[in-house]
């Protein structure tokens, strides 16, 4: 089985096909990337910029460049020694426009006679027989029509949406009304899915419909094509999105290891805490969002910690972590009780139907509703794998039952029903459990849970506000132990900020009391009437600053929906965001306001970019294979999808590698050429010599400031980056501090040489925050 050394990551859409990645492979094979990694290439709906909406199976999208530009991609890459990983999506389908998604068409047109019926996930009895559609704008069909689709075939409109009409059901002249009561789906008010919806999906996007791919001719003819892209040579390994919505991934993984031939496959999974990947699973090992969070803690100052508790009424550390169990056991069950409510009782259902319960007393009974909920809310990881991971479930019930005495019975009675493997009920839990956790904790409570935003990051946990370093070289050990070939990352397309700009929010943990003075000249100068929301605004504005008014704006309202508290997504408060809108505009146009964002954001830039070089440095040689998601070999100020789609200038970094293979030693400016240096001589080297990234131990510095030291060795390639910069300047930076190198080495950075034996860390970092080390092979056979 091939594996990659590295890969880069590129979003494929109409507007970036496969033609463009294929035109870049000669740059990414410069700048040392040894795979080339595909965001989803399968037919998804028109202009989607991401690919996650599959509607046809079959084929490579043809806005992507189709099939021929898929093997004119592969042939590039492969010439050039890349590897290519694509990203796969089997959990769900595409549905938003009917007409266009094969099976769901299909689906709707014959009901539970479709050949697709079995397909997908859908609770016919709840439904009388019929599909739920939530596209009414109100509970009116007024605006439906009976009208000719483009073959000809009769079919019933709403505005822009198109329904097929079931054969034999328009024969007798009858109007569009009376015809929409004979088909096999039931249009409703899209108000009534978060409780009414009868199908599953994926989240609570009802335009994304969940597959059972457990099915083998559902697995079989859902990933055809991805078969014949390894039978024929033009793909290397796959990215799995979003395994935890499959009712059981070890055996999909087990089948998709079958139909790839035992590739190279990584798992798109969150651990939580210190939760580790099932080790029986055919993975390499997960996307990297566990080890973004390890190296955006080892960054931050732990000293910050009480101070920022503390004034923003947080209480001390213990308090502190109170209040977010607090926080994420409230917006979970929101979640559990609003968008997912419908979820929540498919499962009642599901218990009632099975006779799952002890006693038929309960059927249908809103207690049992409320304790699967509470039980979905406190469920402390994203979903058990049953029989594997049932301590969780019995973990999920003691939180419970302090959570909510009053409920003792009906959780005994639930808890006891959901242990069972084989139970409908059972596996329909676990596929959900990780919805509410998704929704509830980062799509919710990162957004309210503002202390430091930049650990508010996918798979993160904002309660560890920072870690030393030997607790991250204890990581890495783990790492080694357990998954060696696991994917690292600092950025993706679901991270809510640029890896950039959280380097530069984590130096605010390094002078709190300024940051805090700041935030109070802001509320004062810029009120938007949420001094919880408030924090999150000006913390990203400063770690993003210099950015462009329009994209602050849309982050802005995109993040106050998603924290739900002033403002919402379905009922948006026009007062509150019109002063969130007016507090932006301040940034650019109030000379005070102005002047307190600019001020920090350029005083702690310098500190900003260590920590960007360090982060990048260390994730690029750590234990694992590292990704660089597009364009972030330069500074890259990106905030939460869709800003982190932006388009690349690939020709700007072409230019600058072109002037630094030349041999100059970039400076640390807004160019980010420092950082383009650091990311292509760090993949070049584990290009080149992959045997010097085969081990893992840590180096000790000491002196006066060993502590801001974060160095290991890998083999033979040596990283040492700075910790804390901010602080070691205020020290008046490195003094007597020292780490003992074992082997002459080359600073591939600078093409300084280095001796073996003790050497002064400021001789090491006398030009960059960073150094990497490869030792020198004296013996060219060696």
């Amino acid at each position: 089985m091939r594996e990659p050394l590295s890969t880069y990551r590129l979003q494929i859409s109409s507007s970036f096909t496969l033609d463009a990645a294929a035109e870049l492979i000669d740059y990414l094979a410069d700048l040392g990337a040894d795979w080339v990694y595909l965001s989803p290439i399968l037919e998804a709906e028109p202009g989607s910029n991401h690919g996650y909406d599959v509607i046809d199976h079959s084929r490579v999208d043809p806005e992507r460049g189709g099939p021929d530009a898929l093997e004119r991609l592969s042939e590039a890459a492969h010439s050039r020694g890349i590897g290519v990983l694509v990203d796969i999506v089997p959990n769900h389908v595409g549905v938003a426009t009917a007409p266009l998604s094969v099976w769901w068409w299909e689906l709707l047109t014959h009901g539970r006679d479709s050949r697709h019926a079995e397909a997908f996930d859908v609770d016919w009895e709840f439904g009388h027989g019929k599909v739920r559609l939530p596209v009414l704008g109100d509970d009116s069909l007024d605006a439906l029509e009976l009208a000719t689709g483009p073959d000809g075939k009769l079919e019933l409109h709403y505005y822009e949406n198109r329904f097929p009409v079931a054969p034999g059901t328009a024969d007798d002249g009858a109007d569009a009304i009376t015809v929409h009561s004979r088909q096999h789906y039931e249009l409703m008010n899209w108000r009534r899915a978060d409780a009414e919806l009868n199908y599953r999906r994926f989240f609570a996007v009802t335009t994304l419909a969940g597959v059972k791919v457990e099915i083998p001719w559902v697995f079989q003819e859902s990933h055809k094509e991805i078969g014949r892209w390894f039978a024929d040579g033009l793909a290397d390994g796959l990215r799995v999105d979003h395994p935890d919505g499959l009712a059981d991934p070890e055996d999909y993984l087990e089948h998709l290891a079958e139909l790839t031939g035992g590739a190279y496959v990584l798992v798109e999974k969150i651990l939580e805490g210190g939760e580790r990947l099932p080790g029986t699973w055919k993975t390499a090992g997960t996307t990297g969002y566990d080890s973004l969070g390890d190296i955006d803690r080892v960054l931050v100052d732990a000293s910050g910690e009480p101070f920022l508790n503390v004034a923003l009424g947080l209480g001390d550390d213990e308090s502190a972590h109170d209040n977010w169990i607090a926080l994420i056991h409230d917006t979970k069950r929101a979640i559990a009780d609003g968008i997912l409510r419908s979820e929540v009782l498919r499962i009642q259902r599901d218990l009632d139907r099975q006779d799952a319960l002890t006693d038929s007393s309960w059927r249908g009974s809103p207690a049992i509703a409320d304790a699967i909920a509470e039980l979905l809310t406190c469920f402390p990881v994203y979903r058990s794998y049953l029989p594997s991971g049932a301590e969780k479930l019995e973990e999920a019930h003691r939180a419970a039952l302090a959570a909510r005495p009053d409920l003792a019975v009906e959780l005994d009675i639930v808890t006891a029903a959901l242990s069972h493997p084989s139970n409908a009920a059972a596996i329909r839990f676990q596929q959900t459990s990780g919805m509410v956790m998704a929704k509830g904790v980062e799509d919710t409570a990162f957004y309210r849970w503002n202390r430091l935003v930049s650990l508010n990051e996918v798979g993160g946990e904002p309660a560890e506000f920072a870690i030393d370093a030997a607790e991250f070289h204890a990581r890495q050990w783990q790492r080694m132990a357990s998954f060696p070939r696991t994917m690292t990352t600092l950025s993706t397309h679901d991270t809510k900020r640029g890896e950039d700009v959280r380097a530069r929010i984590d130096v605010l943990s390094e002078l709190p009391h300024t940051w805090l003075e700041t935030l109070a000249g802001l509320r004062e100068s810029a009120p938007i009437g949420d001094e919880t929301f408030d924090s999150l605004l000006w913390q990203t504005a400063i770690g993003a600053w210099p950015i462009e008014r329009d994209r602050l704006h849309a982050y802005a309202e995109k993040a106050s929906r998603e924290a739900g508290a002033s403002t919402t997504w379905n009922a948006p408060d026009e007062r509150f965001e019109e002063a969130l809108h007016a507090a932006v505009d301040a940034a650019y146009d109030d000379p005070r306001t102005h002047e307190l964002v600019e001020s920090l954001a350029t005083r702690i830039r310098p500190a900003g970019w260590s920590n960007s070089l360090a982060a990048k440095l260390i994730q690029l040689t750590m234990v694992g294979v590292p990704d660089v998601y597009q364009g972030t070999e330069l500074w890259d100020n990106s905030l939460v999808d869709p800003d982190n789609r932006r388009p690349v200038d690939f020709d700007e970094r072409r230019r600058l590698l072109e002037i630094l293979d030349t041999g100059e030693l970039p400076t640390v400016d807004e160019t980010g050429a420092a950082k383009l240096l650091v990311t292509s001589r760090a993949l070049r080297l584990r290009h080149e010599h992959p045997e010097m990234f085969t081990g893992y131990t840590p180096v000790e510095a000491h002196g006066d400031a060993a502590s801001h030291v974060i160095a290991f060795d890998r083999g033979g390639a040596v990283t040492i980056a700075t910790r804390l910069p901010w602080s070691l300047a205020q020290a008046e930076g490195w003094g007597s501090t020292q780490i003992t190198i074992d082997r002459d080495s080359i600073d591939v950075l600078t093409g300084r040489r280095v001796e073996a034996g003790p050497v002064a860390v400021s001789e090491l970092l006398a030009d960059l925050p960073v150094a990497l080390l490869a030792a020198v092979r004296e013996d060219p056979s060696e």
